[in-house]
């Protein structure tokens, strides 16, 4: 079987961690789940939030429902630390629910990446603050 890798490969150093996390910044603007599930492994396991996810599959399902519910979507995402396939992310985005209202939510997440650079874990934080459109910044 022909492995998938997605560059950089841990062990991380903090140009390699640096890079991978903006990777995934970037992916996620994109909003493209088919594209995004590519960076975890076939098996992947997630919490985000109090919903458990297991697998590409459910990644991709996950996040198509999360972007019909929150529109106008921007993240931005920060290295917090990393220890060679580990890493500790800080992160916010914007969004406006269905019915307009704007939104900046706030987070952390853990990663664990397989031998292939592939994310197996990512386990997520998230609190959402109501916010006025004049108090946008991403």
């Amino acid at each position: 079987m022909n492995e998938e890798k997605k560059y950089p490969l841990p062990p991380f150093n903090m140009e390699t961690a640096m890079k991978k996390v903006q990777l995934a910044e970037d992916a996620w603007n994109s909003k493209d789940a088919e594209r995004i599930s590519k960076a975890y492994t076939i098996d992947t396991e997630w919490r985000n939030r109090t919903e458990f996810i297991h697998g590409r599959e459910e990644v991709i399902a996950f996040l198509n429902r999360k972007w019909e519910n929150e529109k106008n979507y921007k993240l931005k995402k920060e290295l917090w630390g990393f220890r060679e396939n580990r890493m500790a992310v800080r992160f916010e985005y914007e969004y406006q629910n269905q019915a307009g209202q704007w939104f900046r939510a706030y987070g952390n997440e853990l990663w664990e990446f397989d031998e292939n650079g592939l994310m197996r874990k990512r386990f997520a934080n998230i609190n959402d603050m109501e916010i006025k459109d004049e108090e946008r910044y991403l």
